[in-house]
């Protein structure tokens, strides 16, 4: 369920921002949780860190590496030859 927060900006900004997600088919409203659910993630280390043990996996998963075998690839590309 969505809950209602109140914010005072200055007028010009408003009518800007209104103006700009209309021009993309958005309300202002999918434009400021936009913005607030990226300003979140640029700060959020813990969804930084998740996201890239993702990646990892999917590149060494990608390259064959087994479970068995992750020691010696981490191992690997710490003395740069993965």
């Amino acid at each position: 369920m969505s809950t209602q927060m109140i914010i005072r900006i200055e007028p010009e900004l408003k009518d800007k921002v209104s103006r700009f997600a209309r021009a993309e088919g958005k309300t202002t409203s999918d434009v400021v949780r936009e913005l607030l659910e990226e300003y979140i993630s640029s700060r959020d280390i813990a969804a930084y860190v998740d996201n890239l043990w993702e990646r990892i996996e999917r590149r060494l998963s990608a390259q064959g590496v087994t479970a068995e075998r992750i020691p010696g690839a981490i191992h690997e590309i710490r003395r740069g030859k993965g």
